[in-house]
């Protein structure tokens, strides 16, 4: 156990306790993300107006504890394991806690996102000194009652006990404990100590997800709402020249027309209605600049030949170890945009009046979206309210509220409620995308060693080079350079699951099995040589870990089984850090009729303690099977501006029966918690690039792997 002392922030300003005019006590905070339980609450709880507080945890006087969350639920398990680390500390049971997820509130919260993987990295201090002084609040009220030292009770499982043997519950002392001061220094607990953190607790909305009940914003509506197709331009450049909505209007059902932007909004009286109307508008279309890949990749592949780019990184003399080596290997590596495909399409509801502006959907970025509406519209911030629903998908299209905008803009043209609503070929053509990407990769060798070593990347609008330059192998090889050029497109793109390291990782991953094989020697143990020039480093700009690099390394080896597998199993190795996680694994491949079968993933994480194991596990295998998906088969092309691929009939997805065994083994460690629903997904391509160049070798320098297997003839 250790005393919290005060942090960076103020504990005073940080809880603030009152007394429920019905009993209860609220302790405001602020809390990061969330969680609900499936167990029934008792009426006087499940009948508050919850929309009347946001930052509280409240505790009834029946001993219920209700936690109100305040960020995005997007199906990374937060809504589950953030509440345990608060369940934890406060010690009470953990089917008598009960969360509800909280609106948008600049006042009280902070960090109201779901994006980086940050929530429980960044809750693990916070919200484990709420359940602790919590409990402290309640074990000196009790101490108060019996006039005793706060020091001679203890707390558990909500009930407080003290040296005589008297026993008084939390619901008991709620009134008593909400007029004490907060406490300034609270105790916490030591992992050995833990009773609800490191457990298998199950998804709390998971009732609610598999009966259909609602949850995400598709559910949401209201009596007086009408439904928005938008016909948005179909192709990137092209703008509205004129348009007849005649025939739309003569849709029954369909109650209005209205142009905004290079946009025209079908409003009708439900989804279908509104899809009908639109595809009897007729709209004529002028170009400006039309793009396709094709002439991207050509422009790509000229800013990787140019010396003209920023340098993010340079260590030592990259020029002179490459002019003195006994060999020098460059390999360019290339991937293509990526839509991302959630499988709830995007979707918003606005209600804009004369008095408030009300927002209700499914959002990663509420804050940053209520501040865009604003501007858009002329309000006040303060004059906005924004519900969030649970995300049925984001990873990362999300991140950018372009449909709230709509919606927004719509409903303030019409006055009227509204909820625009995406098809599924809105969603694919419309953007957002992972951007088109191509990195060249050199390195030197000399006397058996890497001398040098030189990543150039070039992508569309944005670079990702510079997040990563710190990354491994830097500070593993003396002689290291890193540089970044981009060209501009009006093709939107933005962060995709994993962002900056999403492809760059099977393209770093595949070069050092290369040269692996170049110096004759083992892949992992490779990396294990690397890794051991940077464990001791000084260098505070590295930002991974040697150690745990090794650590979970040696953890994959093992679980793997590596080079010991039966004949005809044939295996990749990748290892990668993202998101202040750790992770190795290595995948099985067998030839079916010439055809590369990935039958299983282990993986080694080292995310340090984990909170929940079965959110944790679900997370990273969700994340390897993402990650080889979109490397086997993701191919997204644009030609003349316009998208090629509008739906799954013509747009691969890994299948059901594609997906491999994971096996996900965590290091285990007492130190600080970091992501978990992105770290999986990175090295997942490279493990699979590695194992098909063993199997059949042939290396992957292209994304999709199919389509460049194919391509060279060695599948039919």
């Amino acid at each position: 156990m250790k005393l919290h002392k005060k942090d960076n922030f103020s504990r005073r300003n940080f809880l603030k306790t009152s007394v429920l005019a019905g009993g209860g006590m609220l302790i405001g905070f602020n809390f990061l993300t969330a969680c609900k339980s499936k167990v029934k609450m008792p009426v006087d709880i499940e009948h508050l107006n919850y929309n009347d507080f946001n930052a509280f945890i409240k505790i009834a006087d029946n001993g219920y504890v209700t936690i109100f969350s305040p960020n995005p639920e997007i199906g990374q398990g937060v809504k589950t394991a953030m509440p345990m680390l608060i369940a934890e500390e406060l010690d009470v049971e953990w089917s008598k806690v009960h969360v509800v997820q909280a609106s948008l509130d600049t006042k009280h919260f902070k960090r109201q996102v779901a994006g980086g993987s940050q929530s429980i990295r960044k809750g693990w201090d916070v919200l484990r000194n709420v359940g602790a002084t919590t409990k402290q609040m309640l074990i000196n009220a009790a101490a108060n009652k019996w006039n005793v030292a706060a020091n001679s009770c203890k707390a558990s499982k909500g009930i407080i006990t003290n040296a005589n043997g008297d026993k008084i519950g939390y619901g008991e002392l709620v009134k008593e404990a909400a007029i004490l001061p907060v406490p300034e220094n609270v105790r916490l607990k030591d992992a050995s100590e833990y009773k609800i953190i490191g457990k298998e607790i199950t998804n709390v909305d998971i009732d609610k997800i598999i009966t259909g009940k609602p949850l995400f914003g598709l559910d949401f509506k209201t009596d007086d709402m009408l439904y928005a197709v938008v016909t948005r331009p179909p192709a990137f450049g092209k703008k509205i020249k004129s348009y007849n909505a005649d025939k739309t209007k003569a849709v029954k059902g369909v109650i209005d027309v209205v142009k905004f932007g290079d946009k025209i909004a079908v409003l009708g009286t439900s989804t279908w209605v509104a899809m009908k109307g639109t595809k009897e508008l007729s709209v004529v279309w002028e170009s400006k600049r039309l793009e396709s890949t094709e002439n991207h990749n050509k422009e790509l592949l000229k800013i990787l030949d140019s010396e003209d780019l920023n340098v993010l990184r340079e260590d030592g003399d990259v020029k002179k170890n490459f002019a003195n080596a006994d060999k020098v290997i460059e390999r360019t590596y290339h991937s293509p945009f990526v839509p991302h495909n959630c499988m709830e399409p995007m979707n918003f509801y606005a209600n804009v009046t004369a008095d408030k502006v009300h927002l209700v959907g499914s959002i990663q970025t509420p804050e940053r979206t209520v501040m865009k509406v604003a501007k858009l519209l002329g309000r006040k911030i303060e004059d906005i309210h924004c519900e969030m629903t649970r995300i049925g998908g984001g990873f990362g299209r999300r991140l950018y509220g372009d449909f709230a905008l709509e919606a927004s803009e719509i409903s303030s043209l019409i006055k009227k409620p509204v909820k625009v609503i995406f098809s599924r070929e809105d969603d694919m053509t419309a953007g957002i995308y992972k951007p088109s990407v191509k990195y060249k990769i050199k390195a030197s060798i000399k006397d058996g060693k890497i001398t040098a070593y030189y990543l150039k990347e070039a992508a569309i609008n944005k670079g990702m080079a510079k997040f990563l330059s710190n990354y491994f192998p830097a500070g593993c090889i003396p002689n290291y350079k890193v540089a970044s050029g981009k060209n501009k497109s009006n093709i939107t793109t933005g962060a995709w699951r994993a962002p900056y390291t999403n492809f760059l990782a099977s393209a770093e991953q595949s070069f050092f099995d290369e040269l692996a094989v170049s110096l004759n020697t083992d892949p992992i143990e490779l990396r294990l040589d690397l890794l051991q020039n940077v464990k001791n480093t000084k260098d505070k700009t590295i930002q991974y870990s040697g150690q745990r690099m090794e650590d979970a390394i040696k953890l994959v080896r093992e679980k793997a089984n590596w080079g010991k597998t039966k004949e005809g199993v044939y295996q990749g190795f990748a290892a990668y850090y993202s998101h202040n996680t750790h992770v190795a694994e290595i995948a099985d491949i067998v030839l079916e009729k010439g055809y590369p079968v990935i039958k299983r993933v282990t993986v080694a994480v080292d995310c340090g303690i984990v909170v929940n194991p079965t959110g944790a596990r679900n997370q990273v295998e969700g994340g390897v099977l993402d990650g080889i998906g979109h490397a086997m088969y993701a191919d997204f092309d644009i030609e003349e501006g316009k998208p090629k691929h509008k739906n799954f009939d013509t747009y691969r997805l890994i299948r059901m029966q594609e997906t491999p065994k994971v096996d996900v083994f965590f290091v285990k460690n007492n130190l600080s918690p970091t992501g978990l629903g992105e770290p999986g997904l990175p090295p997942a391509a490279g493990a699979v690039s590695n194992a098909i160049h063993a199997a059949l070798g042939k290396r992957m320098y292209r994304q999709p792997f199919i389509k460049e297997l194919k391509k060279n003839t060695v599948l039919s």
